[in-house]
Parts: C-alpha cells; structure tokens; sequence
C-alpha cells in the first residue's frame, strides 16, 4: 500500500491527474475551462484502470520489465488514457526510481509534447520536477522526470482536511513565485491543479508537469498567465477551506453549491485568515466579489507574488508544550513513612517529658546553648568570606571601559537575536543561482530554505567558472552590530563551507577579499553550523559561504542550501 502512494505522488507527475474524455482537448480561448470539467479524482488516473479515447492513436504494447535506451526499465503502469500511459521505471545506469511518459511517434502531440518536456528541462528550477530526459526512438515518444519518494500531494493532503494558515501562506508563496519565474522564461504550466503540486518532507513545495501537462493533452491558452495565475486562486481556495471553488467536484473535493457563485473562502469556513481569503479572490478575479471588496484582481503569477509581499508576514504556529501532571500530595508528606491523618480523626497528644530540675541537668542546657551560639557566629563568618571572595573574583572577571568623564562602565551586554535587515546572493563572478529565495533563509522558519539548482558530475558547483569561488548568502544587519553568535540550519550535511564578515568599515560587496574577518575555517559541516565567539566582533555584513555541495538523488549529482541564518550580539 506503501508504495502505491509513492507512485500516485511521482509517477502522475506529468500526466494523469485524471483521466479527461475527448472534450478535454478542446481547450478555451482562456485555458480556465481545465478547472471546470468534469473530472474525476487524481487516484482513478494513478491505476492501471484507464481508458483510451476512441479515435487517438494507441501506444505500442508494453510491459513491465521492457527496457528503454537500454537504461530505463520499465516496472508498473500508472496511467494509460488519452493515447499516451505513465510509468514508474528504474534509472539502471544510476540506479534511482524515475517516472516515464510514452506516447507513439506518430501521435498528433509527441511534437509538441518533446518541444514542452525541453523547455523545461532547460529552466533548471529545483522548485519544479525536473525533467531529465525527452527521446525520440524506435517509433516512440518518451519523457523521463524526476521521481520524489518523500513528496506528498496537495490532493492527499487535503483530504484530512484544511491546511494549517502559515502552511497555506507558504504554498502559495512559493507556488506563485515559481510560476512567476517560469512565466519570466515564457513557459506556462495550464494545468495546475492540486495533484500537480507537492510538498516535500523538509516543507519545500515543489509543482510537477510544467508545460509537459498541457501538451500531453493538448491544452493551451491565449493568456497562459490568467490561465496559471487563477489556478494558483484555485489552489489557495481549496487549502482554505477544503472546498473546490467551482460547482463541480473535483480532486476528491467538494464544489460550492450551484448557482450562487464563487463565495470568499471567510464565508465558507469560520476562522479562514481574512488576508489570504482576499488573496485568493484577487487570484481568482470574479467581478461581482472583487467589485464589493474594492480589491484589485492579479492577472499574472507576478502581480500575485507582489500581493503577498504586501501582506504582513504570517508566523509559523508557536510549539505547544504539554503541562506536566498536577501536583498531587502523598501520605509521606506528613512524616517519614507516616499515614496521613484522616478528616475527623482524633490524634493522640504526646505528653511533653518532664523538665530536668537538676543542676546537672541546668549546666547542660547551658553548655549546648554555648556550643550553638559558637557553631552559628563561626559558620556567618565562613559564609561572608567566602561572599566577599566571590564578589572579588566577579569584579575581577568584568571588562571595564572608561567613558569621556573617566567614569567605569561594564563592557559584557547580554547576547540577543538580532534583526537581519536584507539579504542577498553572494555572487562574486556572474549571475545569482535563486535569488528570488534568498529570503526564505532568514524567515525565521528552518522548514523552508535558499536551494541551490542540481549540479552534475562536479560538487564545486558543476565546476562552472562563474562558480570558482562558490555561492552563499550575504546577510546585511542594517549597521555595524557586535555580532558574538552565529547559528545556521543546513538543508543538507557534507556541505563545504566557512563564515566571513567584513571589517567593521565595510560594505555589502560581491568579492571574497572584502570579508577579511574569518569567523570559522573552511571545512565540511553537518546539519548545522554554530559558532559561539570568545571576543565579540564588530560588523555589519556577514558571508556564509558556500564552496562544495554534496551528493543529491545519486554519486553524480550535487545539490545544497540553507535553510535558516540567525545572528545573535548586542
């Protein structure tokens, strides 16, 4: 059962979701009539179940076991529909699960579905599934993406009900900021629905199927960036509120009633943020609702990353604790192992022993009064000398300044977390690698992370010359601060890597030689990376520097990041 989720999480990557009939591939002038079909859930495509459209050309019979350009096995079908089947197959030349798309040569969209698979194998944007491969060979058509064992599906998660709001906020954030640099290199998705889009196990989201999606069932769309960007208000629609926002159902999702219209996601479930129910309106455009909110619609994945910006930051939840048990008196408390007394019961009273009237009995209590009085002023005196000592030594220990009137002031202040201004690419030799993520390293949330794009065959970043002095991140603290800490998340160990900062006078800059204060030696680091600095050094801008990554999905292959930076100091 197991591995038949991890086949509806990959394998449907770039194709079936669902299976469409015919009409499917009569797309509209706006390409929004995908979302408004009929459609059935992700699952019923996900098995080998399908059915082909009568008149669309078969693909040839295979197999599971048939090898493709000798390296590719393939192992289970998981679609087959519409002319064209998916399949979970093994990478046997370097042995790692991968997903394939096969369609006959002569079918009437293998040129362009081999045109789309390109284009997006060159994007190269981590924050998609990769597509590693798009042959032509023996009469056949086939694609070959990534496959993600540890990713879920918006559909699988939605289906336990709403998301969280912060988890919410982060999809779309990065949904929408994905789409935007797709749409910047003139590639659009027009089928992003919500098993088209995952969430990885470190809380990265990914959106499988660019471009490939729509080809394979040759959808397209005279404004591919409505067409996306009302997919994404779609998308946030249903993590709000567990509901589909259109009449019909879909994706395992419940429609909204039929013919009162779309409704903001705050009326359809009590508690739904009010910022991102608004956004999810402005993304979805409907007239009559952005008429009576005054709210400017988002035409395009860009204006909608510019609406969230705008937005006030929404926290992740604080960690609950669980209260310990209360507190429960025993019987011991009474005595040494003695029963509690009950309510009401009498007590016998012990008579005191007689006084000693003797005057040896006298000079006895006289004696021990003596020996007490001594005992206690020769043990005030101990506990004062050693105060006093204790008092030097601290003294001793403190660093005193003298200010202009020759007046003693203490050095020490107590560390604290300090504001990271901006952040920015360290990028000393050419253009940035993700610059549009640079911030989710200092969000204050170490689920999500700056990622560098896969490197093949060298850990030095491909060992690219624009790469000869590696990558990293430059944080900027707004002005010079006495800097005494600093503590970074990783999002993977075995990265190579150091802290610099620059002199106390300097300034943000793209070259190594600036940061001339080295905080750790160039070494490899695990998960993190914490640095507890004897002197306290005086900055404003601080490098983590990147130089070597480790492997990623096998040995020929490299990828890092950072997932959190926080500064602490005074």
């Amino acid at each position: 059962m197991a591995e038949r989720s991890t086949a509806a999480v990959d394998v449907a990557d770039n194709s079936g979701d669902e299976p469409l009939t015919a009409k499917a591939d009569q797309s509209t002038s706006d390409g929004v009539a995908q979302n408004r079909e009929r459609e059935t859930d992700s699952e019923e495509a996900q098995g080998s179940g399908g059915t082909e459209s009568p008149g669309k050309a078969s693909p040839p019979e295979l197999h599971s076991g048939h090898k493709l350009a000798r390296r590719y096995r393939l192992e289970e079908c998981v679609t087959r529909l519409d002319g064209f089947s998916s399949w979970r197959a093994v990478d046997e030349k370097l042995r790692r699960a991968v997903g394939v798309h096969l369609l006959p040569a002569d079918h009437p969209r293998a040129r362009s579905v081999l045109a789309a698979a390109r284009s997006s194998a060159l994007l190269g944007d981590p924050r998609f599934v990769q597509v590693l491969d798009a042959v032509e060979e023996n009469d056949l058509v086939y694609v070959v993406h990534e496959w993600l064992p540890d990713a879920t599906e918006l559909t699988a998660l939605l289906a336990s009900g709403p998301l969280e709001v912060h988890e919410a906020y982060q999809m779309v954030s990065q949904v929408s900021q994905a789409m935007a640099a797709a749409h910047r290199e003139g590639l659009a998705h027009l089928r992003l629905t919500p098993s088209a889009v995952l969430r990885t196990s470190t809380g990265q989201w990914r959106i499988r199927g660019l471009a490939v999606n729509a080809a394979l069932r040759g959808i397209s769309s005279e404004t591919p960036q409505r067409t996306d960007t009302e997919a994404i208000g779609a998308l946030l629609y249903a993590a709000l509120t567990q509901r589909w926002p259109y009449d019909n159902d879909a994706y395992g999702l419940s429609g909204l009633p039929k013919g009162v219209g779309l409704i903001a996601p705050d009326q359809v479930r009590a508690g739904v943020h009010r910022g991102l129910s608004e956004l999810a309106m402005r993304a979805l455009a409907n007239d009559g609702a952005t008429a009576s909110r005054h709210e400017t619609p988002c035409t395009t994945p860009e204006e909608l990353v510019k609406a969230i910006a705008e937005m006030p930051r929404i926290r992740p939840p604080e960690p609950t604790f669980t209260a310990p048990p209360e507190y429960q008196r025993t019987s011991y408390q009474q005595g040494y192992g003695r029963p509690a007394p009950h309510m009401g019961a009498t007590q016998p009273v012990t008579a005191p022993p007689p006084p000693l009237q003797s005057r040896t009995g006298k000079a006895l209590k006289w004696a021990v009064s003596a020996l007490l009085i001594a005992a206690l002023g020769l043990g005030s005196w101990q506990l004062a000398e050693t105060l006093m000592q204790h008092s030097k030594s601290d003294d001793t220990q403190k660093t005193k300044t003298t200010d202009g009137n020759g007046k003693g002031t203490d050095k020490t202040k107590p560390s604290k977390l300090l504001k990271i201004q901006s952040a920015s690419e360290f990028t000393p030799s050419g253009p940035g690698i993700q610059e549009d993520e640079v911030s989710l390293a200092v969000d204050g949330n170490p689920r999500t992370a700056w990622i560098t794009p896969q490197y093949k065959g060298y850990a030095n970043f491909g060992n690219l010359p624009n790469r000869k002095d590696g990558s990293g991140i430059i944080v900027d603290l707004g002005v010079v601060r006495s800097v005494s800490k600093i503590d970074i998340s990783l999002y993977r160990s075995g990265q190579t890597m150091e802290i610099l900062a620059a002199a106390k006078d300097g300034s943000r800059s793209a070259s190594l030689g600036d940061y001339s204060e080295r905080i750790t030696p160039l070494s490899q680091a695990g998960k993190s990376l914490t640095k507890q600095l004897e002197e306290p050094i005086r900055t404003r801008f601080i490098l983590v520097r990147i130089t070597s990554l480790p492997s990623d999905s096998d040995a020929n292959t490299y990828r890092g990041g950072i997932s959190e930076i926080r500064v602490f100091g005074s």
